[in-house]
């Protein structure tokens, strides 16, 4: 991990942080050092997560983002600074689509409106692509910031993001796409990163605010927490979820009952273009259905994308789930269409444990061996983000 946050935004009073969270190719969590990044020693692991994932008290909500297959330490910083931007642009142009995003109850400052092309210090922050080495060039950095004084109780939309990066460069190759794919297998499985990301969940449950304050039943106080992963990140989030076992702390939003014995629960997940067998969830993440997840998981697919789609199929002689879909699951699969950006998401259109969505007429740009499976940095995607955000509460 970084040693502090990391300034993505100007245009307030107060600059917003994202919180990066760095992992070496066991999933062990690194820190800066005068010889460059080393692994944080064990018995100093929970300490060093408490230390840096502390939500700022003007945050309503924490999105926890983990990026995907051949994407650099910078294009990852860079895509989910635009992402920011596209949710704060969205909810900004459509206020009327999240009325429960609308409310605050103190507070004097605002979330401004993004600055175009450069950071705190004036400079471009991103390079020329934040989608990773497969997307097109973007120039948007993130989102403006909490202006001075926000002291939000669950109400109104102020994330705070936390950046989980990982080792995922290769050759954009089979043998590249293979190499990529093992890897990011053993980091979740034999290696540390589904114990860690779960520990750091877990230590952002224990440090958020506490949802038994809500000011009125209509909304759970404190900060809500949200998983959005891309490609391989993907499965990293699924498998943490799935690590996880202690008591939950709960929302009010979803219909789902807390599941019971768990160390934190998430209010939503949002997988986009998952690099996963179509039957992951039947038959690796099995334990998604009672796992300490509130709000459903909802997974997009298109069949532009050639990673999830032409290379997934040769690596592992079936589709992937960002090409064609959840296939099975442990519940049952509700499949909807991508919205527009300007077109409602009904609370019972994303009120089930797997939600399967057809991203198949937005994500459709991209050239080269990925084909779309970058095209995620997208109005509908900020829309589906906040359509979830806005049915937590």
């Amino acid at each position: 991990m970084t040693g502090a946050a990391e300034p993505y935004a100007t245009g307030g009073t107060t600059a917003a942080d994202i919180a990066v969270v760095d992992l070496d190719e066991s999933g062990w969590p690194l820190r800066p050092t005068r010889e460059g990044p080393r692994p944080v020693p064990a018995p100093a692991l929970t300490a060093h997560l408490a230390e840096r994932l502390a939500p700022p008290p003007w945050a309503t909500d924490i999105v926890v983002y983990v990026h995907g297959w051949q994407t650099s330490q910078r294009s990852a910083l860079g895509a989910l600074r635009a992402l920011l931007a596209l949710v704060e642009r969205q909810r900004a142009e459509r206020p009327g689509l999240y009325p429960a995003l609308a409310r605050r109850v103190r507070g004097t400052g605002a979330w401004g409106a993004g600055v175009r092309g450069t950071d705190a210090r004036g400079t471009d922050p991103q390079g020329t692509n934040p989608q990773g080495e497969g997307g097109p060039a973007a120039g948007m950095v993130g989102p403006g910031v909490a202006g001075a004084g926000v002291a939000s109780v669950g109400r109104g939309f102020v994330p705070w993001p936390v950046l989980v990066r990982w080792p995922s460069r290769s050759l954009p190759s089979l043998g590249g796409y293979r190499r990529i794919r093992d890897r990011a297998h053993a980091m979740g499985t034999h290696g540390h990163a589904a114990r860690v990301i779960g520990q750091l969940l877990g230590c952002l449950d224990e440090q958020r605010g506490d949802p038994r304050t809500a000011p009125v039943l209509a909304s759970r106080g404190g900060q809500y927490l949200h998983l959005v992963g891309h490609s391989f990140g993907c499965r990293f989030l699924c498998e943490a979820v799935q690590w996880a076992a202690a008591p939950p702390g709960g929302t009010l939003g979803w219909s789902t009952p807390a599941p019971p014995g768990q160390p934190f629960t998430v209010d939503s997940m949002l997988l986009l273009q998952m690099a996963a067998p179509r039957d992951a969830f039947a038959a690796t993440f099995t334990a998604l259905a009672g796992a300490p997840l509130r709000g459903p998981v909802v997974a997009t697919y298109s069949r532009h994308d050639r990673a999830t789609g032409f290379w997934h199929l040769r690596a592992e002689r079936r589709a992937g789930i960002g090409y064609a879909g959840i296939g099975t699951a442990p519940a049952p699969v509700s499949g909807i269409r991508m919205r527009d950006a300007a077109e409602a998401y009904p609370h019972d259109a994303l009120d089930h444990r797997f939600v399967s969505v057809d991203a198949g007429e937005v994500f459709v740009r991209g050239r080269g061996p990925a084909g779309a499976h970058s095209d995620h940095l997208r109005p509908e995607t900020a829309h589906l983000l906040l359509s979830l955000a806005d049915h937590t509460r």
